[in-house]
């Protein structure tokens, strides 16, 4: 009989929680427009209202803050624009500070132009570099500044909470990647001191094409939806609600609560995971070893060894991995993020991600330990007749 399959591949996509599955199977029922006010529209809005409760929950924020979107990369672009209004302040936020180590989502899906955007660089560690960010506020501009909570292919955290007060010191705002960080640490807006959150259900047991765009005040408004039509989502968001997908979102937002119980056993697992690889490889290197790190998220490289031929003989023995971030999987072009961190160019090209999520289990880490074990000979031998 052949081996199962194990699935280390949760920071590109979860498995969908059983909770959530039955969540959107009954929204499926629902027949009504959420516009509608009749009682099967009024149904679909109270399903979405619910999802929306749940969110705001997750985060500490308050529900009509909440804007439902396709997931993280529109929530991206609707909030990277320099038309968002604070309290009565309208003038256009006159640059965009991004860190080098942004998903792509945010490194491409800004509407500055290009002029007006700043990259700011990170450590060694792959966090951001405080001092860089303090001389780009000096010079006095309102800014916008986008700085993940977490990344998504080394897992390393950031002070947003240090970075939110340098940011509003100097009148600026801050959006936050939390993509990677929902279900893993506490995302609480009022603590980080984050203006936006961007979301995205799949990464946390949802479902793919729901997400959100979190706002942590009354006092912000987007002036330039990139959806104008009917005025759904307080006008951020035109179009007809996806009932469904919103009503997963909601559901595993709702179950993210009890993230700190599943936080401690995920890192358990990944610590697990390494020192599986450590034994197959005693000369692998971990990315981000030395910062904070998501719980679940292991980035290294065996050096010698491309990514490329490590993924396919994993593949081949029933593991999937990852090479970094799903938007470049497949190409294995070479990871901006490791660049970033300088990390020489010939190491970060064997970069191989392994990330757990809330179906892995101890036995999987053990199943991944023998396994390895027979992919780490192999590549010893290839790399001794190289």
């Amino acid at each position: 009989m052949a081996a199962s399959r194990l699935y280390l591949d949760n920071n590109a996509t979860t498995p969908l929680r059983l909770s959530v599955r039955a969540a959107m199977l009954a929204a499926f029922d629902l027949v009504g427009n959420a516009s509608s006010i009749h009682s099967e529209g009024r149904a679909a809005r109270a399903l979405i209202e619910e999802a929306r409760r749940n969110v705001a929950a997750l985060t500490g924020a308050k529900a009509k803050n909440v804007i439902f979107t396709s997931g993280g990369t529109e929530a991206a672009n609707l909030a990277l624009t320099p038309h968002v209004h604070v309290a009565d302040e309208r003038r256009p936020f006159a640059r965009l500070l991004v860190s080098a180590t942004e998903h792509p989502c945010v490194l491409s899906g800004y509407r500055f132009a290009s002029d007006q955007v700043t990259l700011l660089p990170v450590t060694s560690s792959g966090v951001i570099d405080l001092h860089a960010l303090d001389h780009a506020l000096a010079a006095g501009e309102r800014c916008t500044v986008a700085v993940q909570a977490a990344n998504n292919e080394t897992g390393v955290l950031q002070p947003i909470r240090a970075i939110a007060d340098k940011v509003h010191a100097r009148g600026s705002v801050l959006i936050c990647d939390a993509v990677q960080a929902a279900g893993k640490v506490r995302l609480d807006m009022d603590e980080l001191g984050a203006d936006m959150l961007l979301l995205s259900a799949h990464k946390f047991g949802g479902p793919k094409g729901a997400g959100a765009l979190v706002l942590g005040s009354d006092r912000l408004h987007i002036a330039d939806p990139l959806l104008k039509g009917g005025g759904q989502e307080r006008g951020f968001r035109a179009g007809t609600e996806n009932v469904a997908a919103i009503a997963g979102f909601g559901q595993a937002a709702q179950d993210a609560t009890g993230w700190a119980v599943e936080a401690a056993c995920l890192k358990d697992l990944r610590d697990g995971l390494e020192v599986a690889v450590r034994h197959g490889a005693p000369d692998m290197v971990v990315f981000g070893r030395d910062a904070d790190r998501l719980p679940n998220t292991l980035n290294f490289a065996v050096p010698g060894v491309p990514a490329e031929t490590l993924l396919m003989a994993l593949d081949l023995d029933g593991i999937a991995a990852s090479s970094g971030s799903a938007c470049s999987s497949g190409k294995l072009k070479s990871s901006h993020v490791l660049a970033a961190m300088q990390v020489p160019a010939e190491l970060a090209s064997g970069a191989i991600r392994l990330s757990l999520g809330w179906a892995s289990t101890w036995q999987d880490v053990e199943e991944f330990e023998n396994r390895f074990a027979g992919v780490a000979g192999k590549l010893r031998k290839v790399k001794s007749a190289a």
